[in-house]
Order: structure tokens, then sequence, then C-alpha cells
């Protein structure tokens, strides 16, 4: 895309410069975690305080779009003042101001800015959402609808929606638990039925790891710390985060891992990306490093991963490196580079454990004599006998 459209690229010299030079701008910059679990608009305050100065020398409309995530009042509060403060000019007839953010994933950005399921459009006025509803028609492939509301409703609407996949994510991870209780649990049975109901969808609905990433979790964290500012209790987003951080430690137990050799599969946060942030597979393995006598961890994105370990936790060059000691693999990802863990464990003539987070091989390796397979959200089945009925499929408790 870049390539395709390098006539139309420039790289501006400074703010002031890009400002006198275009007619909308986008700040895209870091609103980490403060110390309350909140956004710090640390950063975003100086870019607006730079843009203001910029706006000053400007006498055409300019529209200023803030995308980062941030809590409901930041932008009006904090944001809007420094535009005027520093450009001595009021927002309404004199320049825009929106927040608008990006909903998209790492990994498949491109396609998700170009076919969003909506476009969230926070106005100061009608004027800016108008001006941003009309490039944002031009730029995207897919004509989505508009969603347009006031600066704080789209505010509350970002982290909310990103609070909601969480708790939908929580929630099928709760029924895998339940399903491997059972008799013939099959969590995929379970959440394929509900998804065919319109009002619950498929999306995010399958029981397996937790979420991780740089958005999901703080998102959590961030709405029950802006309730907790305005007096709300919001007991349904911390149990949604307390429940995230138990899923590693209830993987496995630690009796179980005791003098044991573990390979962990899958250290990025999701398929494809190098992001380790949050990762729900790094947690595991450092989880498993308090126990066993070693742990493996292999990505085929290793090499891209800022990563540093401590023993008993070693980096595995590769497939065929991190298995054949193993005493239990720990499959944390559905990353297609795994497809060849089954002849690879075929070819061991002694017992091994896997712990099939996703039941990416439940076919492949169920009949395997050797391999003892426990598959997340899967109950026994009630053809086996009582001894050998596994009840906790994947250790959980």
């Amino acid at each position: 895309m870049i390539q395709a459209n390098k006539e139309r690229i420039n790289v501006a010299e400074s703010i002031a410069d890009a400002v006198a030079r275009t007619d909308v701008t986008f700040v895209v910059v870091p609103t980490p975690s403060d110390v309350t679990g909140g956004f710090s608009v640390q950063y975003a305050e100086e870019a607006f305080r730079d843009l203001g100065a910029a706006l000053a020398k400007k006498n055409d409309y300019h529209l200023v779009v803030m995308t980062s995530t941030v809590l409901p009042g930041a932008t009006r509060a904090h944001l809007l003042r420094a535009l005027e403060d520093q450009s001595g000019l009021r927002c309404g007839p004199d320049f825009g101001l929106c927040y608008s953010p990006e909903f998209i994933a790492l990994g498949s950005v491109i396609r998700d800015f170009l076919n969003p399921d909506f476009l969230l459009i926070g106005e100061f006025d009608e004027r800016s959402g108008s001006i941003l509803e009309s490039f944002y028609k031009t730029v995207t492939s897919n004509g989505a609808p508009a969603a347009r509301m006031s600066i704080e409703n789209a505010e509350l609407a970002k982290v909310s929606l990103n609070a909601y996949v969480t708790m939908k994510i929580t929630f099928a991870n709760m029924l895998a638990k339940l399903c491997e209780r059972i008799p013939n649990g099959d969590v995929d049975a379970v959440t394929g039925a509900l998804g065919l109901d319109k009002r619950i969808g498929r999306h995010y609905l399958v029981g397996g790891l937790g979420f991780g990433g740089p958005c999901f979790p703080r998102d959590n964290v961030a709405l029950a710390a802006f309730a907790d500012s305005i007096g709300v209790d919001v007991p349904l987003a911390r149990a949604t985060h307390d429940a995230n951080l138990r899923i590693p430690q209830e993987l496995v137990s630690a009796s179980a891992l005791e003098r044991r050799k573990v390979a962990v599969l899958g250290i990025s946060y999701k398929v494809g990306s190098h992001v380790i942030e949050e990762s729900q597979g790094l947690a595991i393995a450092r989880y498993c490093a308090h126990h066993a006598n070693e742990v493996a961890l292999f990505d085929p994105l290793m090499r891209e991963m800022q990563l540093v370990v401590e023993r008993p936790s070693r980096v595995a060059v590769s497939l065929e490196d991190a298995v054949p000691d193993a005493d239990i693999v720990i499959v944390a990802n559905r990353d297609p580079f795994f497809n060849g863990l089954p002849s690879i464990l075929a070819a061991l003539s002694r017992p091994v454990t896997v712990i099939d987070v996703w039941r990416t091989f439940r076919s492949d390796l169920n009949q395997c004599a050797h391999v003892t397979y426990r598959a997340t959200g899967v109950g026994y089945a009630t053809t086996t006998s009582p001894a050998t009925r596994n009840v906790r499929a994947a250790s959980r408790s």
C-alpha cells in the first residue's frame, strides 16, 4: 500500500508543518496505564499542546481527531483545553474535534481499518462529525455504518466494547471448566450451539486460554478504575479480570509439574504475532518454571520476541528441540506451525502428557498409546472405565 501511494505520502518536519498542509490530524500516541489502572494522557496532552500552537498559525478550519484509547471525560477535560489554551481559538467555530478510536487487531491492522464493523465517532459538534464521517467513507471499503455521539459516549463505548468481549471469552472458559467435569462434556458443542443464537453470536465464544495482548487486559482494569472514580461498583469487570489471571495456574497443578520437564508451545499472545504483552502462554511458562525441573519455550516467532528467560527455563530453537525431552507438552495456541507435533510424539518410545488448550489434536493424539492426551473443555467418555476416567481433563483444579 505504501508503494502504491508513495507519491501521495509526505513526511513533515514538524507538527506545525503537518497542520499547515493538511485538513485533518489524527493523534495516535501511547496512553499507558497509570498507577490507578486508568489511562495516562500525558503523551496526548503534549501532542495536543503542540497542535494548539500550530493551529494558532493557521487561518483555515482544521479537524483534530483523538484516536488513542482514553477514559470518558479525558478528551474534553484535558485535550480540548490544551488545544484552546495554546491556540487562543475556540472549538466549534475555529476548529473541530472528534474522538474516534480504531478497532484493529495486531496482525490484521490494514484489513480491519479498511473493513470496520462500524465507525465510532465522538463529535464535539455536528460539523466535526460530518467531516470525519465523510473522510472515513472515502477510505474504508465496506460502507460500514457510522455511530455518531458525544465524545464522552464514544470514549465509554470504546473501552466497554473490549470489556464485553473479554467477558464473553471468560464465559466460554467457564463453560470449558464445566464440560471437563461432566460425562461426554465438549465445550465446542456447547458454545457452537450458543453461537447460533443471534443474540449471542459465535465470535470469541471459544473455551480455551484467556485473553492477552496490549489492549484487552488493561481495558477491564481501566473500566473498573474509572467506575471507582465516579462512585460506581462494577463487579463484573473485576471478576472477568480476576478469572483471567487464574487460568495459567489452573491449567496444570503444581504437583503434576514436580521433577518434570515441560515444553510450552506458543509464547506470543496470539497466533502470527511476536507480541508477548500479557501473553497467557508466557504466563503458563513462568508458572511452570516455579515447579518443574526444566521448561522449554518455543514459538515460531521467537527470534522476534524481546524475551529474557531465567533458569530453569530455556528457549528452544525448534519444535524438535522443545518436545523430545519433555514429560509434559502444553500447546498454548493454534499456530499451524505446530501441526508437526503428532509425528514427533509418535516417534517417541516413552510416556508423555499433552495438554492441548484449543483441542487442535483431538483426532491425532487421542489414540496414541504412549501419549496421555488432555484437552481443555472436554470431559470423560461414559464408555471409559471409572479407574481411567479423566475427570479433570486439563488439571485445572
